[in-house]
């Protein structure tokens, strides 16, 4: 056995896991940063940070990252098109001086326009976070399972016999498979969920020993 143990290189389960021996392990596995800022996200966000003090561009999309834990993440190529789209209608302008990041505060005009509708705003960075809190939630659901199923099958690699262990491969392949064909799933029905893609029954309802899917004839 490999000297990552069943789920490390030269495991019987190497590589199911990820390179690392964990559920979603190895440099696959693991995804960073949070979500991109939608444009209506990013209006909302710019108009209501000026609302407390002047702030450059950078300052913006610092703040937002910041606020977030980087869970919304407005990048320049959002942010500063954005500024010039919010000055050319007269809601926010830029402070006097020198140099390339000056500040951008409301207008008269900018500020009445938040006390009119500013109870509506929700601030970016509070969604962008409830809503990566949920997407954790349920990374974290899925990855104890993942690790259950694991643990499971180290126990079939170390105490089943070849042919325990040839099973536990061939039934780990195809739950992979399956989880993937979830991803290409389209509105499938429930009925049809439980159904092969050959619309047969799911061939794990009978996968006893010497069982070939047919059914005794009456």
């Amino acid at each position: 056995m490999g000297p990552g143990g069943p789920f490390g290189p030269g495991g019987p389960f190497g590589g199911f896991f990820g390179h690392e021996g964990g559920p979603g392990g190895g440099r696959h596995g693991r995804r960073r940063g949070g979500s991109r800022a939608k444009r209506g996200d990013v209006r909302t966000g710019i108009l209501l940070l000026l609302a407390e003090e002047p702030r450059s561009g950078y300052e913006i999309i610092r703040e937002g990252r910041e606020r977030s834990g980087g869970a919304w993440r407005p990048s320049s190529g959002s942010v500063y098109p954005m500024l010039q789209q919010l000055e050319d209608e007269g809601l926010i302008e830029q402070t006097a001086g020198e140099g390339r990041r000056r500040p951008f505060q409301l207008t008269d005009e900018g500020v009445a326009y938040l006390e009119e509708r500013g109870s509506d705003l929700t601030p970016p960075w509070e969604a962008g976070a409830d809503a990566y809190a949920d997407v954790r939630s349920q990374h974290e659901e899925v990855g104890a399972l993942a690790f259950q199923l694991a643990a499971a099958a180290a126990q079939v690699a170390q105490a089943g016999s070849a042919e325990q262990v040839e099973r536990a491969k061939r039934l780990l392949s195809e739950t992979r498979r399956k989880l993937y064909l979830i991803l290409a799933e389209e509105d499938v029905p429930a009925s049809e969920s439980a159904q092969g893609p050959d619309g047969d029954a799911d061939a794990d309802a009978g996968t006893g020993d010497g069982d070939d899917g047919e059914q005794p004839r009456g």
